[in-house]
């Protein structure tokens, strides 16, 4: 199974690491996502149907405030992100 193996260790804590990083959950999330991106494309993650949806449901999150003009998103972006982020985590654990 591809998500197995040093390369899946190291893009599971990388997206730990900036999950939990310091900073608007919003922009950390939009990194985490694109280092999960890069990891899906080298193979060293498998994309799960599960994984999808929940991708899916972080990019809604993070384009709610690309309709404000490009303003920094508010509170209730940033928690869903949070929240999302957290289910992607755990989902990453299994994958």
């Amino acid at each position: 199974m591809a998500s197995r193996g040093p390369a899946a260790a190291a893009a599971r804590t990388a997206f730990r690491e900036q999950a939990d990083a310091k900073g608007h959950a919003v922009e950390n999330a939009r990194l985490a996502v694109a280092g999960l991106e890069t990891a899906f494309g080298m193979g060293a993650l498998e994309r799960t149907p599960a994984l999808s949806m929940m991708l899916a449901d972080l990019a809604v999150a993070l384009d709610a405030g690309d309709a404000d003009g490009g303003e920094k998103l508010g509170g209730k972006s940033a928690e869903a992100a949070r929240f999302i982020m957290r289910a992607i985590g755990r989902e990453l654990e299994r994958a």
